[in-house]
């Protein structure tokens, strides 16, 4: 056993220091970013949020909101091979070009990863995804995928610290995911006292990443558009928005009504109600680790988005960062005891 001293930072624990700006206005500030993705070599352009992989976040309903503002969405892996036929058919090359497939790691998740990205030479991302990316059984599926498609750009996780984004990426990640436990329906560290704060996790990782070449997704602990400024100014490539995103018209949650209100639910994929629905309930071998919420219904998610996506031109006019791909360079963050004055409660 052994204690490491030095102290991890989420994002409540920073504000960023304001520095001296030529920008005159918000509308100055370009949110695209462009990469060439290491092992595909692909080159793709956009702007780098993405509607986390949930089944009542990443619906195809929002892939398509979302294009719009060449934001990603990583469609959740419930889907059937059938119904993104439908959507393929539907769908634009732009929008397309926005959208993660999603997957496990098992033979019967291959086979309907390869069904899915046969539909279209348009779908160029894929999306490993499971809660414990420390197991070797993750990197030998990712060497696996990486085998059959060379051209894809291949995301992986999730991971907290850098020595296992580097396994990834050398076993042919383009993008590694990073957190564990920081979501807002996640209770891995409670269940398990495993996890690390996400702002401290981004900074190692995306260190470990860029040495490589490769990329990193911030994925969970933002609870407002500050903190995706924060995931950004930390180094993150990309940001995963799971409950920013949830109890919106394209979100796909079921409705609830209560006291003449409307509510949508919201939970965690490894929750109780998440195993219920698609594996039969929860194995004996296991605890849940997720829990589910109700949230009042809030609509088009296109109010939502430009909120975010306002907040984050916002933080960069404040430190001079013109371009997004500035933000981290521009971006010293101080060490606080609190955030906002709450004497007339939350907005």
């Amino acid at each position: 056993m052994r204690i490491e001293q030095e102290l991890k930072l989420g994002f409540k624990d920073v504000l960023f220091r304001p520095k001296r700006s030529t920008l005159k206005s918000r509308s100055q500030v370009n949110l695209t970013r462009e990469f060439t993705f290491k092992h595909s070599g692909r080159q793709w352009s956009g702007v780098p949020v993405i509607a986390a992989n949930m089944d009542s976040v990443g619906t195809f309903d929002m892939a398509t909101a979302l294009a719009a503002h060449n934001v990603m969405t990583a469609v959740h892996k419930h889907y059937t091979v059938e119904q993104w036929a439908d959507f393929v058919k539907q769908a634009d090359a732009n929008t397309l070009n926005k959208v993660m497939v999603s997957t496990g790691t098992s033979d019967r998740d291959f086979d309907k990863i390869q069904q899915i990205l046969a539909l279209s030479d348009e779908l160029i991302f894929v999306c490993i995804d499971i809660a414990n990316g420390y197991s070797e059984h993750l990197v030998e599926f990712v060497e696996r995928v990486r085998a059959a498609f060379p051209d894809k750009v291949i995301s992986a996780g999730n991971v907290v610290t850098g020595d296992m984004v580097e396994e990834l990426i050398l076993a042919g990640a383009d993008i590694v995911k990073v957190g564990i436990g920081p979501g807002s329906v996640c209770t891995t560290r409670v269940k398990t006292g495993v996890g690390y704060p996400q702002l401290s996790a981004i900074i190692e990782c995306a260190d470990a990443a860029h040495g490589l070449g490769g990329r990193i997704i911030g994925d969970g602990g933002c609870a407002c558009p500050g903190d995706v400024s924060k995931a950004f100014g930390g180094g993150a490539d990309f940001v995963m928005l799971g409950g920013m995103l949830a109890a919106h018209t394209e979100s796909g949650g079921e409705l609830v009504e209560k006291d003449g209100k409307t509510f949508m639910k919201f939970y965690g994929m490894s929750s109780e109600s998440a195993m219920a629905k698609h594996s039969g309930g929860v194995a004996k071998y296991r605890a849940a680790e997720g829990k589910t919420v109700v949230l009042p219904y809030r609509g088009s998610v296109e109010n939502t988005i430009q909120d975010v996506l306002g907040g984050v031109r916002s933080t960069c006019t404040y430190v001079g960062a013109e371009h997004l791909k500035e933000l981290t360079k521009r971006t010293t963050f101080i060490r606080v005891q609190e955030q906002e004055n709450n004497v007339y409660g939350k907005e």
